[in-house]
């Protein structure tokens, strides 16, 4: 791909950005795709068009996209044609009305059928409201108000109270850039975290709240693997003070085998949270569980007009199909370790130190030994969005992209360490970067 030259970062989606941060708090609606996550000031913003491995900017100008693709919900690509053409028949048809939608069942069958510990689901159509189901009904079915956790599970009061203090003060930043203001202080220690793989931790909260605890909610896997069957335990933990165990597979579900990564390691939640993957790109979300817990919603009051589309069971059905006839896991893997492997060999040639992280669906790198990471993170984007390519130091793999594609993209990497190394040679780093350097995640705690 040919490199854009610097004057042509700016165009319609830098100059639309800056006007929709006067319309829109923060600018738009996820934090994850923010362009200050990204390449403050330069970063394309917006999309005319996506297609398979590659999105259009508002210039018209082409970019691969080996990124996000789509913050996950993409694993088939963009605007796959069979999924799009079941949720244009469900449109043709009407994806609304006064009777609901049988695909509501059929997809119902589907996931219990994925999944044969589950006997019941109920939908929402993104993430953070799914999970705030979950945690309903576990709540209700268990009367009780205490949740322990770990990891990030979205955006609702019933999380983010994590971080309020029993003194009306942050609570020292527990996952920094998540901030609890508007949520009712009232709600101050019924979330509790602990972090993943660490029994001992979870041991001393379950000793000290005991039976006011009404579930464990947390990611199966996610950063790391699970050690010492970590999840088994945690799974005895759960029956052994009648909490309810909640899986979030929001994010890593579908990408690690064919349903929910928790079944890769043999362990059954009572409750599974499923959105992103699911609906490639359709609002969709899924909450399955066992019959006895998931009755507990008749018990509260679970209910949204949006959440009995039909789109988005469209959406879904056609995805699972898809998802399984084409085996996407097992071709993500494939492409994230060739891309993983590109990246260490690439690193050794130019002498930079990276780190790679643990997850194939969720393949990244991190500079280390390095004073300024956040400034040669932000090199390393802007130089890979001149040569055409929507890329930071993570990737998500989806069934469209090719061993061709990632050589194309290697190729890429390649002229970018190399001026990195330069940059970092000459000890001009910042001075190279055309904006601002990249704003930090906010932490997980696995």
């Amino acid at each position: 791909m040919k490199k854009t030259p610097a004057d042509r970062l700016q165009g319609k989606g830098q100059k639309l950005w800056k006007k929709a941060k006067t319309l829109i708090p923060g600018g738009n609606q996820l934090l994850s795709k923010r362009a200050e996550m990204f390449l403050p000031d330069n970063w394309p913003a917006y999309y005319s068009k996506a297609s398979g491995p590659y999105v259009w900017d508002l210039d018209g100008r082409r970019y691969m996209d080996v990124g996000s693709m789509a913050v996950g919900s993409c694993l088939l690509g963009y605007a796959d044609k069979d999924v799009n053409k079941a949720v244009k028949e469900a449109v043709d048809r009407g994806s609304m009305s006064t009777l609901n939608a049988p695909e509501e069942v059929e997809l119902a069958e589907l996931l219990c059928k994925i999944h044969p510990w589950a006997d019941m689901v109920r939908y929402a159509r993104g993430g953070g409201e799914s999970m705030a189901i979950a945690e309903r009904i576990a709540r209700a079915y268990t009367g009780r108000d205490i949740i322990l956790f770990c990891g990030y599970h979205g955006w609702s009061d019933w999380y983010l109270a994590a971080n309020l203090s029993s003194d009306k003060a942050l609570d020292g930043h527990l996952l920094p850039g998540l901030e609890p203001r508007g949520v009712p202080r009232g709600l101050a220690g019924t979330i509790v975290p602990f972090h993943y793989n660490n029994i001992d931790e979870l041991e001393a909260l379950a000793k000290k709240y005991g039976k006011k605890v009404a579930a464990i909610v947390m990611e199966p896997v996610r950063s790391e693997p699970p050690e010492n069957n970590f999840l088994k335990k945690v799974r005895r933990m759960a029956d052994r003070l009648g909490a309810v165990l909640v899986f979030d597979e929001i994010s890593i579900g579908w990408k690690l085998t064919y349903g929910g990564a928790h079944l890769l390691y043999g362990v059954n939640p009572d409750i599974a949270v499923f959105s992103k993957a699911m609906s490639n790109g359709f609002p969709m979300a899924a909450v399955i569980g066992r019959r006895e817990v998931m009755q507990a919603a008749q018990s509260s009051f679970i209910s949204s007009t949006y959440w009995t589309d039909r789109t988005g069971p469209s959406a879904a059905l056609a995805t699972l199909k898809k998802m399984k006839r084409v085996n996407v896991t097992q071709h993500i893997s494939r492409i994230a370790r060739i891309t993983r492997a590109g990246w260490v060999r690439l690193a050794k040639k130019h002498g930079l130190s990276i780190a790679i992280g643990w997850s194939l669906p969720y393949s990244s790198f991190t500079f280390t030994d390095q004073k300024d990471t956040l400034a040669l993170k932000t090199l390393f984007n802007q130089e890979m969005l001149r040569r055409g390519f929507l890329a930071t130091t993570a990737f998500t793999p989806s069934a469209t992209h090719t061993p061709q594609h990632i050589r194309q993209y290697l190729k890429a990497v390649d002229e970018v360490f190399g001026i990195l190394a330069d940059a970092l040679k000459k000890g001009d780093v910042k001075k190279r970067l055309q904006g601002p350097p990249v704003h930090s995640h906010f932490q997980r705690l696995n």
